[in-house]
């Protein structure tokens, strides 16, 4: 690897993923905690809860899980990009399937807890 530019460009790339997989798991810890918030309220209001915050959890739980899986990912794929710089091969530029999947999931994602928050309000 002759221009430092080019790794120095990777290593962003890496940190932005591990900022990606850092706020996933964060965003996921709030989301788990949200039902118990949800059910707070209604007992402040005097109303009996309706439903188990259940379905936050398992979201929650699942958003943690993807931040994890992300930063591992990211990093078994920055040391293969650093290898392949190292090695003087030519690094391919395609869109990244996993940050295409990840967006779409999040998509997904918000769209039903969206429509939780419409159906239980």
């Amino acid at each position: 690897m002759e221009d430092p530019r080019v790794f120095l460009a990777a290593e962003r790339t890496f940190l932005a993923w591990i900022r990606t997989g850092l706020a996933l798991m964060g965003f996921g810890f709030v989301v788990a905690r949200f039902g118990l918030f949800l059910r707070e309220m209604q007992l402040a209001r005097g109303v009996t809860a309706a439903q188990p915050p259940d379905l936050s959890l398992v979201f929650g739980t699942a958003l943690v899980v993807l931040g994890v899986a992300v930063n591992v990912l990211s990093a078994a794929r920055h040391a293969r990009m650093v290898r392949q710089l190292n090695a003087g091969q030519r690094i391919g530029l395609r869109p990244s399937a996993g940050s295409i999947a990840i967006a779409l999931l999040l998509g997904a994602a918000g769209l039903i807890m969206a429509a939780y928050l419409i159906v239980t309000s």
